[in-house]
């Protein structure tokens, strides 16, 4: 039977429970133990599908398609389980599922309340994940106190009474301050959230301090005394430069242990942290560095491309580099010309995005990059980018007239999935996650990649028009990629370019710091040589 591990946070959001949780896996996972994680999500929304990424921040796609919490990336980039749609649970699905059995007939004339149907709904979710695992890690998304998170509250805490104390463990991620002025660290936040979890019924087992500094025995004591804890389940969770260091911050507090002991773990081996060193200390000493600019439409919040920053940074440690990121908005490039914003850098990369908003301005950065043979990445609405680029500039195909096209046409080389009907819009169905894809030979994606066969996972509605493949390819543009049956393009590039390369797909929710992916390998690669020639040129 599987063991639990509940994360659950408070005094206030982006504290890193996500980053916590999956450090857990990775430990418990070293010591050999096999691990999934679950995430519990407290809107409303059945899925952060229709989200704002202002709102929500990245999507993160699964395998099997499933539109899911970022956190999900987080577990997949430090734990070796996949995840799918069983691993992310909202209160939008929680309540569906409920209302819809009771519209059936299923509770028999019941009245249906919070509990015990809400949170047997949610209990039953958690155990599904749990088959063939030793070990369930499950973080409850925003802090306690929010109305929105109670019925989860109430779920896990009815769980250790279900299955047995010893299989339950309550960890909560929790802030001590530092307060400059007066040179100390504040205990008085934990303590008001360890009460408030304490007043739903849960007492944490383990608290993860978010602190800037190592705690001190004196301020653990402290901790302890008032959280109803021993001194040893106190853990310093403090501020590191790389998200890949927490596993051995917190393996040298002894976490691992803790939870060994406390979940009777005896199947659990000696800990081997050796790949997480090893990465370690390739972020901290690399050989070389790179500059890589970001054109994007939500860069004012970061978590929209949460998965795009990790790969990038796989990327680098691929090569023994450092990545540093320029983050540029598309619309100021519309504003103020490529050379004032894209000056300098050694390769330039366009993301996914929906709506109109900022294409000129991307698309203003692919032919920028393509002119000035700067290494390019287009991905899923990047590609769409470079061929509407290259379409314009190299083949003089101009827009389509509005009157002609659907309104969310954006070009005429770029259209609905042969299987949507136009009239449906942006209510049509888009294509989701893993997809194969068949490579060409003596191409870049091919020396990539290494071979013929791959699989990746989309998140679009829109596709290249084939109508339009050979004019293009006789023009030099080169489709490098396609679904089995060569009715879908999945990637081009440039043969005659240093490096140009755009996907229909998002490879970077398949990087991992164990395994970067080939493609930001590759194109880190190809930025480090256009830096070391543009230095040697004197650019």
């Amino acid at each position: 039977m599987a063991k639990f591990i509940f994360v659950t946070g408070g005094v206030l959001s982006s504290l890193g429970k996500g980053i916590s949780a999956s450090s857990i896996g990775a430990l418990l996972e070293a010591r050999g133990l096999k691990v999934t994680h679950i995430k519990m999500d407290p809107y409303i929304n059945v899925d952060p599908g229709t989200m704002n990424p202002y709102q929500h921040g990245e999507v993160y796609v699964t395998e099997d398609g499933a539109e899911t919490d970022l956190d999900l990336g987080h577990y997949e980039r430090f734990v070796s389980t996949p995840m799918g749609a069983k691993n992310n649970v909202t209160t939008g699905m929680v309540y569906k599922t409920v209302i819809d059995r009771e519209r059936r007939g299923e509770y028999l004339g019941a009245t249906v309340q919070v509990v015990p149907h809400i949170s047997d709904e949610i209990k039953k979710r958690i155990m599904e994940v749990a088959e063939d695992f030793d070990l369930v890690i499950c973080e409850i998304g925003g802090t306690v106190g929010d109305i929105e998170s109670l019925p989860f509250l109430e779920a896990i805490r009815q769980f250790r009474f279900d299955i047995g104390r010893e299989n339950v463990l309550y960890a909560h991620v929790t802030l001590v301050p530092y307060i400059e002025t007066a040179d100390e660290l504040k205990t008085k936040p934990t303590q008001h959230s360890v009460k408030s979890l304490r007043a739903i019924g849960i007492q944490p087992d383990i608290l993860l301090c978010r602190t800037k500094c190592q705690l001190t025995e004196p301020v653990k004591a402290k901790l302890g005394l008032f959280c109803n804890m021993e001194k040893n389940e106190v853990i310093t969770a403090r501020d590191v430069k790389s998200i890949y260091d927490v596993p051995l911050i917190f393996h040298d507090e002894g976490l691992d242990d803790l939870i060994v002991k406390k979940l009777q773990l005896t199947n659990a081996c000696p800990i081997d942290l050796t790949m997480w060193e090893e990465i370690s200390n390739k972020i901290k000493n690399p050989a070389y560095d790179v500059t890589i600019g970001i054109i994007g439409k939500y860069v004012e919040l970061k978590e929209s491309y949460k998965s795009l920053y990790e790969a990038l940074n796989h990327g680098g440690l691929a090569n023994n580099c450092r990545v540093n990121l320029r983050w540029v908005e598309a619309e100021d490039i519309e504003k103020e010309g490529e050379e004032k914003i894209l000056s300098g850098l050694d390769g330039i990369l366009v993301p996914g995005g929906f709506g109109q908003r900022g294409m000129e301005g991307k698309i203003s950065a692919v032919g920028y990059a393509r002119t000035k043979n700067i290494p390019f990445f287009g991905i899923c609405l990047g590609l769409h980018c470079a061929v509407i680029e290259y379409a314009r500039n190299k083949c003089g195909i101009k827009e389509a007239n509005s009157s002609e096209m659907n309104p969310d046409t954006i070009h005429p080389v770029i259209d609905f999935l042969p299987d949507q009907a136009k009239e449906t819009h942006k209510g049509g169905t888009m294509r989701l996650g893993s997809y194969p894809c068949k490579l060409r030979k003596d191409t870049k994606a091919f020396e990539a990649y290494g071979v013929r066969e791959i699989c990746e996972r989309h998140r679009h509605r829109y596709e290249f028009n084939n109508q339009y493949r050979i004019q293009l390819d006789e023009a030099g543009l080169k489709f490098s990629g396609l679904s089995p049956d060569a009715n879908l393009v999945e990637i081009v590039e440039i043969p005659e370019h240093p490096w140009f390369l755009a996907v229909q797909y998002h490879p970077e929710f398949k990087s991992t710091p164990r395994k970067p992916h080939p493609l930001f390998a590759a194109f880190v690669k190809a930025s480090m040589a256009n830096s070391v020639l543009s230095k040697a040129s004197g650019i």
